[in-house]
């Protein structure tokens, strides 16, 4: 089920209702919660909720096992149980394909033929996030950093929590079980904030990132037909696409969350105002890569190793951060370009130079910042043309058709096929969207703090309302669903 679809607005109320009902009586509300995220997942794809379920019990199960054994040796066999089985479905299921295609073409290179079947199977929506949050669980008790939950009710809630199931924020269990377990009092100040940041999550996801797409698809299907403006006005526009569509999914499920009395993780913190590539991934999807800080990054020796060690650590967190991504090697090559990025300012030891927010307590920043602001957008727009390409070879093309290609061509809108108006109505909503959110850099949203003045606040959600109405086709699906 889509966020920004019809059904949607049907489930959310009725769910909202039910749900509040049974408040005096936690266990059916978490039946019922449970049961509402599974139809809400279901709804993709039925068969596939074996796989959340079966993770799920390997999980409790396990937990429940890890607690009872003191003997290193069985609680490392638990372990491993945990991550062979959940990482061997992101393998079959997301992987498995893009092993034999790239193992065939290595050997087509020498002359071979080697024949290997694939499989011809749908990805599960979701599976890389609810996969990492069960693994978090487990490595979390195997550390003595959790006790495992004695209800397999309310851990397999957890898991399923419908809200961010399908695209994260990838919750830890140490944060979002022990709210499933206690009991959540309605907290109306709390939903109004919830209500204000779905709208502002639509807002993005509906009216930017959507009207975007109307420009990248194109561009992108047929970039050797546009000049360098045109590439240009691409990268910039899937740029945005990407983080309002992504962000605009987590604002909607953070909000939804506090509808229902649970508080999920910030996900976002206006990442296109960072003045490094180190501070851009402290600001950009927070719960992925504070997930590979604390389980993969730290165990190797984060930084406290030698520096040849340091520069594996890196290469190595942000190369699998990027075939997480998916199973193409645009995703690696995406996630080497921040690497090389990353390493000078690790080097240099300014990595963790800009752990404040930009122009902190001031309007405008300074011209420096607003220097390093630019400088660091163009790096992360540049590296999200291959991440947006169908392979690495187009990715080069296009980028070099920026910097070979006729400047300008007049009939570079009729080529992408929408009306000069579209292209005004984007910029001015992207503009405003900017604005907004750099009022509120210092909040955990874009509608985070706003006029004192009531009814020029009621004025703006009106304003909101309309134009996500307006927008709202109910079709699209989130980027980071094929994730």
């Amino acid at each position: 089920m889509l966020f920004n679809s019809v059904e949607f607005l049907l489930f959310l109320p009725i769910v909202f209702t039910i749900y509040w009902a049974l408040s005096k009586k936690l266990i059916l509300q978490n039946i019922f919660l449970l049961t509402a995220s599974y139809f809400f997942y279901g709804l993709w794809d039925y068969r596939f909720l074996s796989l959340i379920i079966i993770s799920s019990l390997l999980d409790f199960i396990i937990g429940l096992q890890l607690k009872k054994h003191h003997s290193q040796r069985i609680r490392k066999i638990l372990l491993s149980i945990s991550l062979l089985v959940n990482l061997g479905f992101l393998l079959v299921f997301k992987y498995y394909n893009f092993f034999v295609d790239s193992f065939v073409s290595l050997f087509q290179q020498f002359g071979y033929e080697p024949s290997i079947t694939t499989l011809k199977i749908v990805l599960p929506v979701g599976i890389s996030f609810y996969t990492f949050q069960t693994l978090s669980y487990s490595i979390d008790i195997y550390r003595n950093k959790l006790e495992p939950s004695k209800s397999i009710l309310n851990f397999f809630t957890y898991v399923a929590f419908f809200p961010q199931l399908v695209a994260g924020p990838i919750e830890r269990a140490i944060n979002l079980l022990p709210q499933i377990e206690r009991k959540r009092v309605f907290d109306y100040k709390n939903a109004k904030l919830g209500l204000r940041q779905i709208l502002w999550g639509l807002f993005k996801k509906v009216v930017i990132a959507d009207t975007c797409a109307m420009f990248v698809d194109p561009i992108f299907a047929d970039y050797t037909q546009f000049s360098t403006v045109g590439l240009v006005a691409g990268a910039v526009f899937f740029a945005i696409q990407i983080y309002c569509d992504f962000s605009g999914y987590s604002d909607i499920a953070i909000g939804v969350s506090k509808l229902l009395g649970i508080e999920l993780m910030q996900n976002f913190s206006f990442p296109y105002f960072s003045r490094d590539i180190a501070e851009f991934w402290r600001r950009w999807h927070i719960s992925l890569s504070t997930w590979f800080r604390d389980y993969l990054y730290i165990p190797l020796g984060g930084s406290r190793v030698s520096k040849a060690l340091q520069l594996r650590n890196i290469f190595i967190i942000f190369l699998v951060s990027g075939f997480w991504h998916g199973a193409n090697w645009t995703f690696i090559f995406w996630g080497l370009i921040h690497a090389l990025c990353y390493i000078p300012l690790l080097y240099l030891k300014k990595n963790r130079k800009n752990l404040n927010v930009v122009a902190e307590n001031n309007v405008i920043a300074k011209p420096i910042e607003f220097f390093e602001v630019i400088k660091t957008f163009i790096i992360v727009t540049f590296a999200w043309v291959f991440f947006r390409a169908k392979n690495i070879k187009e990715g080069f093309d296009y980028i070099v058709g920026i910097f070979s290609n006729t400047f300008y061509d007049e009939s570079f809108i009729s080529k992408v096929g929408v009306k000069h108006q579209d292209l005004y109505i984007i910029i001015f909503f992207t503009v405003l969207m900017f604005i907004i959110e750099w009022f509120n850099r210092s909040s955990t949203f874009g509608l985070g703090k706003l006029p004192n003045s009531k009814v020029l606040r009621y004025v703006f959600y009106v304003f909101l309302c309309l134009t996500v109405l307006e927008f709202f086709s109910g079709k699209s699906e989130f980027i980071y669903f094929q994730f």
